[in-house]
């Protein structure tokens, strides 16, 4: 008997350029089964995934899993709603340069702007360590990854006043098509989510249409944004599947074709693998 559809394997490699296999619900820093997540990724074509660290815990528990797991690459940084509760912002960003300069930790992330769930008199907290994260980024010549929630242009301006790294990724893009188009002209990757598949979504679905095939990646920000039709259950690396399917409906390509595209643009920024 076939498998039901939703396991049907990728026609290729993908990476889950970011997740998140240490946080449970309702729990942070919980050890997940991080060997059985991964065969489950492989089995559906997920082949490797990026651990993305949000404050020093975190991010040195990606690194450390990264170490253990030839699968696991890891990202380091303080999320911007971590770094404007911190009241030892220094040395949180003093410990995130230390990591960043591990050969197992391949970019320097999630960084960036909040503004949905941290109040005005916290921002400047947000954009201090948001600056600090790029420089770390620029100095270990590694791609930043952003969280830019409710912020675009704030976080448009800080990466191209301040000076963005070569390589730039926003995680989970949540912008429409025109900002796409900024993204383009300045050469930062977009990364897509199982947002993508969302009904209400059409805004980020037009973004996708017009992005370059170059600036494209894939993730799933698990254990969060579970896609269709799996929503209203944990999200997890072998939901990449779908999001992928939706990804090459979207832009009316064979999946094979987005399979190997999204894993060049991961091998870009991230690799080579």
């Amino acid at each position: 008997m076939s498998a039901p559809r939703e396991l049907v394997p990728l026609a290729a490699p993908v990476v889950d350029t970011h997740c998140h296999l240490d946080i449970a619900f309702g729990e942070e820093h919980v050890v997940a089964p991080v060997a059985q997540a991964l065969a489950d990724a492989r089995a559906v074509g997920v082949t490797k995934i990026i651990q993305v660290g949000c404050d020093v815990a975190s991010s040195e528990w990606a690194a450390k899993t990264a170490a253990e797991f030839p699968d696991v690459w890891a990202t380091v940084a303080l999320h911007p709603n971590a770094a404007a509760h911190d009241p030892n912002l220094e040395a949180s960003l003093a410990r995130i340069a230390q990591l960043a300069e591990l050969p197992q930790v391949r970019g320097i992330g999630e960084t960036g702007l909040d503004y949905y769930r941290t109040e005005e008199a916290l921002a400047t907290a947000q954009h201090t360590s948001f600056r600090a994260h790029i420089d770390i980024a620029r100095a270990n010549n590694k791609p930043v990854i952003i969280h830019d929630r409710d912020a675009h242009e704030d976080v448009i301006k800080t990466l191209l006043e301040h000076g963005a790294p070569d390589k730039v990724v926003f995680h989970c893009f949540s912008g429409d098509a025109e900002m796409a188009k900024i993204c383009a002209e300045n050469g930062w990757f977009m990364s897509f989510s199982g947002v993508v598949t969302f009904k209400n979504a059409e805004n980020l679905r037009a973004a996708l249409r017009v992005a370059p095939d170059e600036l494209i990646l894939t993730e799933t920000d698990s254990p969060f944004l579970t896609p269709a039709p799996m929503r209203g259950n944990p999200n997890s690396s072998v939901n990449l599947i779908h999001t992928v399917r939706a990804i090459s409906q979207v832009r009316d390509a064979p999946e094979e074709e987005i399979c190997n595209l999204l894993y060049a643009n991961a091998a870009r920024v991230f690799g080579p693998f």
